[in-house]
Parts: structure tokens; C-alpha cells; sequence
């Protein structure tokens, strides 16, 4: 979700580490391109599958509304406007329904009519939510897209109709914005798990093989960039990886779609170790969210200069400067694009992580 959704939270939500516990991907540590896919794949592929009946229960945990308690549904959610409806955990599961907000399903966001209802990608968690059923059967298995001039609209925005974005015509779903950096990262997931599946059984599936269409591949890449991770996310992964016990690697770490997919593929994954995880969540940032400037109080006593790096989430220096040590550090972020970064500081010894947002 946008970041600009959940504003009154940013500040708990950047003060929780939404990484993964310690030597979770040690073993995609120094690896770049198909090399870190292949090691990412080897990591989150075991993991605990679910019954079909078991996701209802599931969603209790994973999906759920902290503002009131009722079911979080991506494709009634209407996080820039007026929201419809909310349904109720248990007493408005589907059944039948005759029209929007009758009841909720269980929505296979890469339907599994693509990989001919195959397990364990048929129960996995991190691709399927609980979604208005007539939605959800109005999108079918219609692949995600643009739509210029939609034939239906949902309460909350979302289309359905001829696809727009360029290198496919076909008809397709596009769901609200404030939820395609959520599918995007649902896809690139897939795509790592999964790559060893036929996830193209159908010709209008977005995958060839275990492999996102060219097409399919860049507009994600751009959904990825323009709706950065949201504590929404970060509360889902955690949640999921309490019950399958794997995690969505683009989530803990989103600049892994530029190293894997994107333009960084020649630059090696090496996120902080157990004692720089510590550090990095000592470390204090403020404002958070940022305006005009930023200010940094370091979690060590330095007797060495430091460099301080902004990395958007395709994981591109967006800013990077040297300052001499110092109690507090302060960078000037007024000429940056509004969004989700990734905050370095580093010296010879230390290499410290913060995610901070810029919100101009």
C-alpha cells in the first residue's frame, strides 16, 4: 500500500525491524542475478502447505483490519475514499453471492487455473486473500493490468477491461492503486518460489514457465517502485511466516526486485549480519516521515568519517555523502522524490540499515 495510507502509523511502523530473523538468507549472502534467485528459491520453497479449509482460519491472523477488527479486503479497501463495506470474520464467508459485498472468498491472486490447481502453490498464503467473492469472480482468471476504458468498476476502483500497458491487449484486472505494490511483490515471490513450476498453463497467464512475461515483468517493476511496502505488508509477512514458516524475500528487502529482475543485477545481496541488525534498529531517525531534512543519531561512537546512502526501492543511489564523525548527522532530502528508502550509513567497520519515507 502507499505509504501516504497508513501516514498516522509511519512512525511505529519504521521503529519495527521488518526483516527476516537473523541467518534466515544467509545462504544468499555475496550472490547477484540468477545465482541469488536460485539461492532465494532454495530458501522460502519448504514451508508448511496448508488445507484449503485451513486458509479461513488463517486469515484471521494474516488479514485483519487493526482499525476495526473486520476482514482487510484489497478489493473493497478504498483507502483514498469511501469504503463500502467491511465483512466479518467467519459469519460472511462465501457461500453464494448475487452481487458485491455479499460475502468474502478465498482469492488465488495468480489464479490457479495457471498452474492447474497444483499444490503446494494452491494453498500458499502469499498469494491468496481474502477478496469480495463477486469481485473476485468478476476478475476470474483475467491477468493483472491497466485499463483506459474499463467495461465494470468495482465500489473501490477496481477495473476490468482492455489492457493498456503496452505488450498486452487482452482483457485484464487492475485493482486499486493502493494495493499493486502489494500483487507486484505477490508475483516476484511466485516467480523466486516457484521458478521451477509451469505457472503458464493458460495463455493468458503471466508467466511462462516458472517466469514473468516480459511485459507482465515491467509493469510489476513500475507498480513495485510507485507503491513501496507498507506496515500492512510487513504485519503479513511476519504473519504468514508464523504459520507456512517462509517469508516473501521483496518484502523483507525490496531493492532484491532490482538486483534479481531490474538493472542491479551485477550488484551482490548483502544485507546487515546479527550484530549490524542490532544496530540498525538502535539507530535513531526524525522526523520519520521527512520533509526537508533528516536527522541521524548513530548507535556507536565514531572516530571515522561516515557515508550516508539513500537507495530507492529498486536499490539506485538516489544520494549519497561523507560527513566527519559526530553526535548528530543531518542530510538535506528536500530535492528527492516522495517515497520509501533505504537509509546507509556506513564506515570501514559498520554498515547500518534504516528504512525511513520521505513525504514532501
Amino acid at each position: 500500500m502507499k505509504s501516504r495510507l497508513l501516514i498516522c502509523c509511519l512512525l511505529a511502523a519504521f521503529a519495527v525491524h521488518a526483516q527476516a530473523p537473523a541467518n534466515y538468507y544467509n545462504n544468499a549472502y555475496n550472490k547477484k542475478g540468477y545465482a541469488l534467485r536460485k539461492a532465494l528459491h532454495n530458501i522460502v520453497k519448504n514451508h508448511t502447505s496448508l488445507s484449503y479449509s485451513g486458509l479461513w482460519d488463517a486469515f484471521y491472523t494474516t488479514d485483519r483490519r487493526p482499525d476495526n477488527g473486520k476482514v482487510w479486503d484489497i478489493y473493497s479497501d478504498n483507502p483514498d475514499g469511501n469504503t463500502a463495506y467491511y465483512f466479518n470474520f467467519g459469519t460472511d464467508q462465501c457461500g453464494n453471492y448475487s452481487s458485491e459485498g455479499d460475502c468474502y472468498n478465498r482469492e488465488h491472486s495468480i489464479p490457479k487455473s495457471w498452474f492447474n490447481d497444483a499444490a503446494p502453490m494452491y494453498t500458499d498464503l502469499f498469494h491468496i486473500y481474502p477478496t469480495d467473492g463477486w469481485v473476485n469472480n468478476k476478475r476470474g482468471n483475467m491477468p493483472l493490468g491497466e485499463v483506459n476504458n474499463p467495461s465494470w468498476t468495482s465500489t473501490n476502483g477496481s477495473k476490468l477491461g482492455s489492457c493498456s500497458a503496452a505488450g498486452y491487449s487482452n482483457t485484464v484486472f487492475e485493482p486499486n492503486d493502493a494495493y499493486k505494490g502489494d500483487l507486484a511483490r505477490t508475483y516476484f515471490y511466485f516467480s523466486v518460489c516457484y521458478m521451477d513450476k509451469n505457472l503458464g498453463q493458460e495463455t493468458q497467464s503471466m508467466f511462462s514457465g516458472g517466469s514473468l512475461k516480459p511485459w507482465a515483468l515491467a509493469m510489476l517493476i513500475r507498480w513495485h517502485n510507485e507503491d513501496p511496502v507498507s506496515q500492512k505488508e510487513i504485519d503479513r509477512n511476519n504473519a504468514v511466516y508464523g504459520i507456512q514458516g517462509n517469508r516473501n524475500p521483496f518484502i523483507d528487502y525490496p531493492e532484491l526486485v532490482g538486483m534479481i529482475f531490474g538493472s542491479d543485477s551485477v550488484t551482490a545481496f548483502n544485507p546487515t549480519g546479527v550484530e549490524e541488525w542490532a544496530l540498525s534498529a538502535r539507530c535513531q531517525v526524525y522526523p520519520n516521515p521527512a520533509r526537508d531534512k533528516v536527522s541521524i543519531v548513530l548507535p556507536v561512537d565514531l572516530s571515522e568519517s561516515v557515508t550516508f546512502l539513500l537507495l530507492n526501492m529498486m536499490g539506485q543511489v538516489m544520494l549519497q555523502e561523507t560527513q566527519e564523525p559526530g553526535d548528530i548527522h543531518t542530510l538535506d532530502v528536500s530535492s528527492l522524490p516522495q517515497g520509501v528508502y533505504i537509509l546507509r550509513a556506513q564506515t570501514d567497520q559498520y554498515h547500518i540499515h534504516k528504512k525511513i519515507i520521505i513525504s514532501h
